[in-house]
């Protein structure tokens, strides 16, 4: 497996999620799973059934977790210099050419990606137009409304 970019803030917020489903999650299914055998038949009980379902789950989480950790590559945006230039962890501060509007974009992994928080995926289309970018450039971005340009008004590594 090649390694998957990811910022340190969405690394730990995977460890930290990491360690409430070992810590806290694991061991609550674990008593549920007890309670519900102490109560006999486990044939029809549905107790027993929910609490195995939701071990299922975390465990299959905490692999996946563990898997992304693993192969991940962590990049400090503040440690970057890549000398104005639009990369990967890089905050962007755009102008929509056709609206006026201004929006910023922090651009990370995939998995850390929010739009209500202004991160977006690093394999979206419009990181996509926008990496390799400087301040002043216009990005072209395919949106499904048609094309829509950017301008890059600021590039910041934070």
């Amino acid at each position: 497996m090649s390694t998957v970019p990811i910022t340190v803030k969405g690394a730990e917020k995977l460890k930290a999620e990491l360690h409430r489903l070992k810590t806290i999650e694991r061991p609550s299914v674990i008593n549920a799973i007890a309670e519900a055998r102490a109560q006999g038949d486990l044939s029809e009980n549905a107790e027993y059934d929910a609490a195995k379902e939701k071990q299922g789950f975390i465990e299959g989480r905490i692999k996946e977790i563990e898997g992304k950790l693993s192969n991940a590559q962590i990049i400090d945006p503040s440690n970057l210099d890549a000398e104005g230039r639009v990369v990967f962890g890089a905050t962007v501060k755009l102008e929509d050419l056709e609206a006026g509007s201004q929006v910023e974009y922090q651009i990370v992994g995939d998995d850390e990606a929010d739009i209500k928080s202004n991160l977006i995926s690093i394999s979206s289309p419009i990181a996509r137009a926008l990496i390799g970018k400087y301040e002043g450039d216009i990005a072209a971005v395919q949106a499904p409304g048609g094309v829509r340009e950017y301008e890059v008004l600021e590039v910041r590594y934070i």
